[in-house]
């Protein structure tokens, strides 16, 4: 299975600025083996679209997009369970 290229909505940057330091390293570590594997286990589909999953990390979601046809893992959207499916 071909390894998968990350890419990052500029947004990112910003949701990750109000996340303390040691749970943005896991964050991107959990990011990081999405380039393997972007459907693991633990990974879950939501609804209302079809290319977006989330997977968990804590109490942070990471929303991302896998586009199959380019072998890509867009990060969406990164933040704390509770507000990280609101519209900005």
């Amino acid at each position: 299975m071909a390894r998968y290229e990350l890419r990052f909505k500029a947004s990112v940057a910003k949701d990750l600025r109000g996340i303390p330091k040691a749970d943005v390293r896991r964050i991107l570590g959990r990011i990081e083996a999405l380039r393997d594997d972007p459907r693991a286990p633990g990974c879950e589909k939501l609804a209302g679209n079809e290319e977006l999953y989330r997977v968990r990390q804590g109490t942070y979601r990471i929303v991302y997009a896998i586009h199959d046809e380019r072998v890509v893992v867009e990060v969406i959207r990164v933040g704390h369970r509770g507000d990280v499916y609101r519209t900005r």
